[in-house]
């Protein structure tokens, strides 16, 4: 890894694992290179994840599958007297917007569309980006997997009005909501990409730099 600290002027950074020291990642305490075990809470210790992306990916593609019928079945079942009605999370935000609430709509449009589909772009970037070269810098991929991690709860927001909604409009036979089946596939939806997310080792950014960088001295 090599920092500038002027210009022209490389330095060459030496990381803890040059020094021979791993980092529990439950605690953060920092031990011996080979240490299997934490001292402190009991966890096991390992300097890099061999299964990281086998996970991510594994995740990933759950969510995915998921996110699909999240859009597809309805959402909401509102029952009234003399009617029922079913609708997805487009057609519910379509609708509220049809009653001028376009705040509203776009709220819901922005964190049950926008940011799932950001989501699974980024992890999948991420995760490709440690195994072939990319343009992008190694501090803006790591930005953006810190992002990533940030705004994965916010996309449960659709999960907290459904639960809402359907706890307070319960009035027997004059109105009722319901979640619709939809419901429970953007939760499942919402937790692997967010298990996805979690699983991705950021160090990996570094040791893709790392190798470029020590094969490039041994040319």
């Amino acid at each position: 890894m090599v920092s500038m600290v002027s210009p022209g002027t490389p330095q060459k950074v030496v990381t803890a694992r040059d020094m021979g020291i791993v980092a529990c990642r439950l605690c953060t305490k920092a031990w011996p290179m080979g240490t299997e075990v934490c001292g402190r809470c009991g966890h096991a210790i390992q300097s890099r994840d061999p299964m990281s992306l086998q996970r991510v990916w594994a995740y990933w593609l759950v969510g995915l599958i998921c996110y699909i019928p999240a859009n597809t079945y309805p959402m909401l079942r509102t029952e009234t007297l003399f009617q029922s009605d079913e609708s997805t999370i487009i057609a519910g935000a379509v609708e509220i917007a049809h009653y001028g609430n376009y705040g509203i709509a776009a709220i819901i449009l922005f964190a049950s569309v926008v940011i799932p589909l950001s989501k699974f772009w980024a992890v999948a970037y991420l995760a490709v980006s440690v195994k072939n070269p990319m343009r992008v810098s190694n501090h803006r991929r790591q930005l953006l997997y810190e992002i990533v991690e940030y705004i994965g709860r916010w996309s449960m927001i659709d999960i907290f009005v459904v639960a809402i909604l359907s706890a307070l409009v319960q009035l027997k036979t004059l109105a009722s909501i319901n979640p619709g089946p939809a419901s429970i596939f953007f939760a499942l939806s919402v937790i692997f990409t967010m298990l996805s997310a979690q699983s991705f080792d950021s160090r990996m950014i570094w040791d893709a730099q790392a190798k470029k960088e020590d094969a490039s001295q041994d040319d």
